[in-house]
């Protein structure tokens, strides 16, 4: 399935930063987006508008691949409070390689833009990414999404059982038998 990544570049009242970059939503894409690179597996981002509050870039080209041995990660994910995507995500200071021709001009008025890289649902993927030291920010996961997601576990994965260890104290002593 292919994804979309809506950024946020969010102005705050700070005296040492002006801007901070929030992943806001993920979106299905089913090519309305209409960016032809993304059909060749590339991110583009594209400037989306401006408000009072900040800036939105939307981020096109990202394929979520469902893997049986990510299981547990997925289990782990939709058994959490707030089920939610991972968005891994850098600044970039190669700006012409992520952004499209129509909002290069904007995006250059910055040293760095933020660029998402890697979307995933498992917990266990995120908790690798972040271990490698990415930045890795959560989206909710909509009802719709969390639904397909279970029914991949559900189709895909076993949770081993738990095994209870007797402790060595309690197995007894190996006594030879007295006459």
């Amino acid at each position: 399935m292919r994804f979309a990544v809506l950024m946020r570049k969010q102005f705050v009242d700070n005296p040492w930063i002006s801007y901070r970059w929030v992943p806001q939503e993920v979106l299905p894409d089913f090519g309305q987006f209409n960016n032809a690179s993304a059909d060749e597996g590339k991110i583009v981002g594209q400037f989306l508008g401006r408000d009072d509050q900040g800036e939105s870039w939307l981020f096109t080209g990202y394929e979520l691949n469902l893997f049986p041995d990510e299981g547990e990660g997925y289990y782990l994910n939709l058994s959490a409070t707030q089920p939610c995507w991972f968005v891994m995500w850098r600044l970039e200071e190669d700006i012409e390689r992520y952004i499209d021709t129509q909002s290069i001009e904007l995006a250059k008025s910055e040293a760095t833009i933020a660029v998402p890289h890697r979307i995933c649902v498992s917990y266990n993927e995120a908790g690798r990414l972040l271990d490698g030291g990415e930045s890795v920010d959560n989206i909710p996961l909509s009802s719709e999404h969390a639904s397909w997601l279970q029914e991949y576990v559900n189709e895909h994965y076993r949770p081993e059982p738990k095994k209870r260890h007797r402790p060595e104290s309690f197995k007894g002593a190996n006594r030879g038998l007295e006459d």
